[in-house]
């Protein structure tokens, strides 16, 4: 199985970048129309090796947006780091976690 985009979007930066993301693209919709000029969001992934299993994932959010007498833009920058599974199938939690406790709580042999 790929990558859920959805939950791969929503775990990044603990949920904090989907939410920036959505206030960007109103931001910018809501500049374009008032001020009847282009806007511009950019998001950028850049994926590198963190470990035998994981990777970290830098996120680049830039937007562009008119104002009335030009344009302002902004950019940020944050990283999560995520599992690779089967396929290649990034995610926020390994896929294949064990099982640490018992029923009741114990912590089970061999953890």
């Amino acid at each position: 199985m790929s990558t859920a985009v959805d939950k791969f979007i929503a775990d990044l930066d603990g949920g904090q970048f989907e939410e920036k993301l959505s206030k960007v693209l109103s931001l910018v919709a809501g500049a374009v129309m008032d001020h009847e000029s282009g806007g511009e969001i950019t998001v950028k992934f850049t994926v590198k090796p963190l470990s035998p299993q994981q990777v970290m994932v830098q996120h680049d959010l830039k937007f562009v947006r008119p104002t009335l007498r030009g344009k302002q833009q902004e950019t940020e920058t944050t990283r999560t780091p995520m599992y690779v599974g089967e396929k290649g199938k990034l995610s926020f939690f390994p896929e294949n976690q064990g099982v640490f406790f018992g029923k009741k709580g114990e912590v089970l042999p061999g953890n």
